[in-house]
């Protein structure tokens, strides 16, 4: 591991840090244009990975906090610095289906490139691995093409997709919800 930080990486407690807002912001110069065609009996489905005719710029504020409610057994590492965090994991488990949940992965825009994801997500699939989970899953959009490239670079694979999670002209907006995973060996 490159990274100065790897070491730094600390379990994060809930109380500390229950509630915490993530700003999530990358600029994107490609995406991954979905087409679906449906025949009698058929769908033909396509992932194009197409350029943007002017920069994708994105950011979203207060949107994604840290130990939702709603999850259940939620884990979170991250590396703080003078008191601010500038990267978090945080997974969650999918009791129903014995999956892990990887419901955030953020990196303040200062520390990526620097191999902090992948620091963090090594400790995602330790704890999937350790706890005997089936599955690692995480959810992205098509026009995150940074996102896309370090997830497939790492090992997962897309295993679906939601065309309309986010509105329903998802696709024409270039921000399809894509599924992505790693399966492990059941024993």
């Amino acid at each position: 591991m490159s990274t100065q930080f790897a070491d730094k990486i600390i379990l994060l407690k809930r109380k500390q840090w229950q509630g915490h807002c993530l700003h999530f912001s990358y600029v994107a110069h490609n995406y991954y244009d979905v087409e679906i065609v449906r025949s009698k009996d058929d769908f033909h489905i396509s992932f194009v990975k197409k350029p943007f005719v002017e920069p994708y710029e994105h950011s979203e504020d207060d949107t994604d906090k840290l130990f939702a409610p709603w999850m259940f057994n939620v884990k979170a590492w991250g590396v703080v610095e003078d008191g601010k965090l500038i990267a978090v994991i945080e997974t969650a488990v999918e009791v129903w289906n014995n999956r892990l949940r990887v419901s955030e992965l953020w990196i303040d825009t200062a520390y990526r490139r620097q191999g902090l994801g992948t620091a963090l997500m090594d400790i995602a699939v330790k704890r999937a691995k350790k706890e005997k989970r089936r599955a690692i899953v995480l959810e992205t959009q098509t026009c995150n093409e940074a996102a896309v490239a370090f997830y497939l670079k790492y090992g997962f694979t897309l295993i679906g997709f939601d065309s309309c999670d986010y509105h329903n002209d998802d696709i024409e907006r270039k921000e399809v919800h894509l599924e992505l995973g790693i399966l492990f060996e059941q024993n």
